[in-house]
């Protein structure tokens, strides 16, 4: 089964003053204040178990793939990658659509 994968940037240089992130990160740190991070395990579980009084909930997941680095995608493979461009902001926002 194929999906439709939407991908939304910031524009360059806002992500500091992101309001979601400053939220998220400030309560995973309170999450995880005082607690040895000594492996891979010990941190997803802090993070997962972040939430706040107002319904952010926090998953997370330890991808333990090994991927292949230095693969070069041609410009004809990329030219294949069928996309979408919304109205707002093409430049930072487009959905990848199934082949």
């Amino acid at each position: 089964m194929s999906i439709p994968i939407t991908v939304c940037h910031y524009p360059p240089g806002t992500s500091k003053w992101n309001k979601i992130e400053h939220r998220l990160f400030s309560f995973i740190s309170l999450n995880w204040k005082g607690v040895p991070l000594i492996n891979y395990e010990t941190i997803i579980n802090r993070i997962g178990a972040t939430q706040t009084r107002a319904g952010l909930k926090v998953q997370a997941v330890l991808d333990r793939h090994e991927y292949e680095k230095g693969i070069k995608v041609s410009d004809k493979e990329l030219e294949a990658v069928r996309l979408r461009r919304p109205k707002f902001h093409p430049e930072w926002n487009y959905t990848i659509l199934p082949p």
